[in-house]
C-alpha cells in the first residue's frame, strides 16, 4: 500500500496509554494511517524520514488564548507559533470586539486562513466586560451578534464569561441571556469561564448557570474546589506552582486540566515561546513530561470537541511535532496535516491585503482631542487644605490591585498629586462616544518618574495614561494618539519606548520580529521609570479592567470590582 510519509526509528506519545512507545508512523492524505513496531510496516512511502533518537508528539493545542494579546493579525501570529509546535488554537477575539463589535470579529476572522495554524473562534460573551454603565466601548456584543457568530465557520464555544457578578446577581441580564441562547442552540458547546477568587455559593451559582471552566489565577484551595465542582481548570503560567501540579499528578486529575497561554505578548513570544514554554515550565516544576504533553494536546482537544486531533492514532490529523531527544521539549520540526511546515519558508498564500481586511476606519480609531498638561489637573472642592482619596496599590506579582487611601494636599483649588508618592491614572474615552474621563491614584510598585500611555487597555481599549507628572503624561498620550494607537513611555520629556498598534489601536500589521522588538523597548522603558512587576505592560494595561480585582479605573470613574459600582475619587476633605 502506498502512503505519503513514513516516520521511522523513533518513539511517539500515545495519548490513550499516556506514555511514549517505540514505533513508526505512517501518514496518508494528511491523516495518521497506521502506527506500529519499528521497521515492520509493509508500506511503500513517498517520503521516509529517519527520526532515530527523537520523539514525536501531537501538535500542541491552546484551548484558551487571545491572538490579539500578541498584538499581531492572525497571519503573523501563525508564522510565529508554528515553529513552537503549536498547530491549533481556540482564540477569543473580545479585544477587537470591544473596539469594533461584530465587524471587528469578522475582519479578524477573514485573516485566519492565511497561515498554517488552525484557528478556531470562541464567541466573546462579555463585550463590554461589565456594562455600558461602567465602561464605554466601541462595540457591544449581545444576543443578535451571538446568533450571527453561531452561523460563522470555525466557531466552537462561548468565550470566557467575565462578568461573574452579573451572572450571579442578575441571571436575566445580557450575559445571562447570551449563556441561555448558547445552551439552547449549541448545547454541546463548552462555556468558558473567568471567575478569579470566587468560592462557595458564588462559585456554585456561576457553575449552575452553565459555566464549566476557569483559566484565572489559581491557589491550591481554589483549584481543589473547582475540580471537585466539575470545573475544567486551564492552567496559565501564573497558576503553575509545584503544589498545584503535584496535586493534579498525585490524584490522577490530568484529564480535568489543560495547559494554556491566555495572553502572550509579542516580545515574550519572540524570546520565550508560546504554549511550548508553558509545557516546559510545567515539566521544570516537576510535572511528568507525559502529563504535560497530554494536557497540551489530548485534553484540550477533548474539551473543545475537536476529536479529529490531539493524538497520534489512525484517522487523526497528522499534526505532529518532532522533538530532539527523549527529554524536555526541544522542537526539531513540525508537520501540519502531514506536511512539513517547519523548518522552511512560510507558506506564501494569496493574502488579502491588510488594508483590504482592515480599511481606513480600523486605522483611524483613536478619537481624542489633543491633550494638554491641564487635562491631568484634578479640581478640589476648596482652595487650600487636604483631601482623602480612593487609591489602588499595584502588586509586583499580580494584576490584582489592593484598595488604599491616599491623603493629598490641595493648593490653588487643585489636588497636588505630583508631590505625593502616588501616580495618577487616567482613562479617556477614545471611541468617539461621549468623551468620558476617569481618574485614580495608584501606588505600590508603579513608576517613580515619567509616564506611560496606551490604547491597549483591557478590555474597553480606551486611552489609559499613568504617570508621576502632568507633562510626561501629556507627551505619552499625544504620541499614542499620533500613532493611531499603541504604547509609549516618557520621562523628563524624552521617549523611552514606543510601539505602534494602528489596527483598531490594538494590533500591529508587522511580524513578530518587529512588533516584538518594539514592545520589548516599551517594557524596558517602564522598568527605567521604576515600574516593578513580573509583567509591567500587562500591569499597566489591566489597570482599566473592571472584572479583575479589586479597584480599577474606566472612563466612567473608579470601579469597585466586587460590587460593580462606581466610587468617588475624593472621599473626604479638610479645608484650611
Amino acid at each position: 500500500m502506498k502512503i505519503d510519509l513514513l516516520l521511522k526509528g523513533g518513539q511517539f506519545f500515545n495519548a490513550f496509554l499516556k506514555r511514549f512507545v517505540e514505533g513508526d508512523i505512517a501518514v496518508k492524505n494528511g491523516k495518521i494511517f497506521f502506527t506500529g513496531p519499528a521497521g515492520k510496516l509493509p508500506l511503500e512511502a513517498e517520503s521516509v524520514v529517519d527520526i532515530q533518537g527523537m520523539t514525536v508528539v501531537p501538535g500542541l493545542i491552546d484551548s484558551h488564548m487571545h491572538i490579539q494579546s500578541s498584538m499581531m493579525i492572525p497571519r503573523f501570529f501563525s508564522q510565529a507559533v508554528i515553529p513552537r509546535g503549536v498547530t491549533t488554537v481556540i482564540s477569543e477575539p473580545h479585544e477587537i470586539a470591544n473596539v469594533f463589535g461584530l465587524k471587528g470579529i469578522q475582519a479578524a476572522a477573514a485573516d485566519i486562513s492565511n497561515g498554517d495554524l488552525d484557528i478556531f473562534i470562541a464567541i466573546p460573551s462579555c463585550v463590554p466586560s461589565t456594562s455600558e454603565a461602567l465602561e464605554t466601548t466601541g462595540g457591544v456584543i449581545g444576543v443578535p451578534e451571538v446568533d450571527a457568530m453561531m452561523e460563522m465557520g470555525h466557531v466552537v464555544c462561548l468565550g470566557e464569561v467575565m462578568n461573574y457578578v452579573d451572572v450571579i446577581k442578575n441571571p436575566q441580564g445580557r450575559t445571562g441571556q447570551i449563556i441561555q441562547r448558547v445552551k439552547e442552540k449549541r448545547p454541546w458547546w463548552p462555556i468558558e469561564g473567568h471567575c478569579p477568587h470566587i468560592t462557595g455559593l458564588d462559585l456554585a451559582a456561576f457553575v449552575y448557570a452553565g459555566v464549566d471552566s476557569d483559566h484565572t489565577e489559581q491557589a491550591l484551595d481554589t483549584m481543589k474546589e473547582r475540580l471537585a465542582d466539575g470545573v475544567f481548570v486551564q492552567l496559565q503560567e501564573k497558576s503553575l506552582h509545584p503544589d498545584l501540579l503535584a496535586y493534579i499528578d498525585k490524584n490522577g486529575l490530568e484529564d480535568r486540566v489543560a495547559l494554556v497561554t491566555d495572553d502572550t505578548m509579542p516580545d515574550a513570544l519572540l524570546h520565550r515561546g508560546h504554549l511550548d514554554y508553558i509545557v516546559k515550565k510545567a515539566m521544570d516544576l516537576g510535572y511528568p513530561r507525559e502529563k504535560a504533553i497530554y494536557d497540551a494536546t489530548y485534553t484540550p482537544a477533548c474539551r473543545m470537541r475537536l476529536f479529529d486531533r490531539g493524538s497520534i492514532a489512525p484517522g487523526k490529523k497528522a499534526d505532529m511535532v518532532i522533538l530532539r531527544g527523549a527529554e524536555g521539549f526541544d522542537v526539531d520540526s513540525v508537520y501540519k496535516d502531514g506536511k512539513k511546515v517547519f523548518p522552511g519558508n512560510p507558506v506564501r498564500r494569496q493574502y488579502r491585503s491588510v488594508e483590504e481586511l482592515f480599511p481606513s476606519a480600523f486605522r483611524h480609531s483613536v478619537h481624542v482631542p489633543e491633550l494638554t498638561a491641564d487635562d491631568f489637573k484634578i479640581k478640589a472642592p476648596f482652595e487650600e487644605g487636604s483631601v482623602m482619596c480612593q487609591a489602588a496599590l499595584v502588586q509586583e506579582y499580580s494584576t490584582a490591585t489592593v484598595p488604599a487611601r491616599a491623603e493629598m494636599p490641595v493648593h490653588g483649588g487643585f489636588i497636588d498629586w505630583e508631590s505625593s508618592e502616588f501616580c495618577l491614572a487616567a482613562v479617556i474615552e477614545r471611541h468617539g462616544r461621549n468623551g468620558g474621563r476617569g481618574f485614580l491614584f495608584v501606588g505600590g510598585t508603579v513608576m517613580k518618574e515619567g509616564a506611560a500611555a496606551t490604547t491597549y487597555a483591557h478590555d474597553h481599549h480606551n486611552l489609559l495614561v499613568i504617570g508621576k507628572n502632568k507633562n510626561d503624561m501629556m507627551e505619552a498620550a499625544r504620541l499614542v494618539c499620533r500613532m493611531n494607537g499603541g504604547y509609549s513611555v516618557f520621562s523628563n520629556g524624552r521617549c523611552l519606548g514606543k510601539a505602534a498598534l494602528p489596527v483598531a489601536g490594538i494590533l500591529s500589521d508587522q511580524p513578530v520580529e518587529i512588533i516584538g522588538a518594539a514592545v520589548e523597548g516599551v517594557r524596558k522603558g517602564l522598568e527605567l521609570t521604576g515600574y516593578r512587576h513580573m509583567n509591567p505592560i500587562m500591569s499597566v494595561s489591566t489597570l482599566g479592567l473592571p472584572v479583575s480585582p479589586s479597584v480599577k479605573i474606566t472612563d466612567k470613574g473608579i470601579i469597585d470590582v466586587r460590587t460593580q459600582t462606581v466610587v468617588p475619587l475624593i472621599l473626604s476633605g479638610i479645608k484650611s
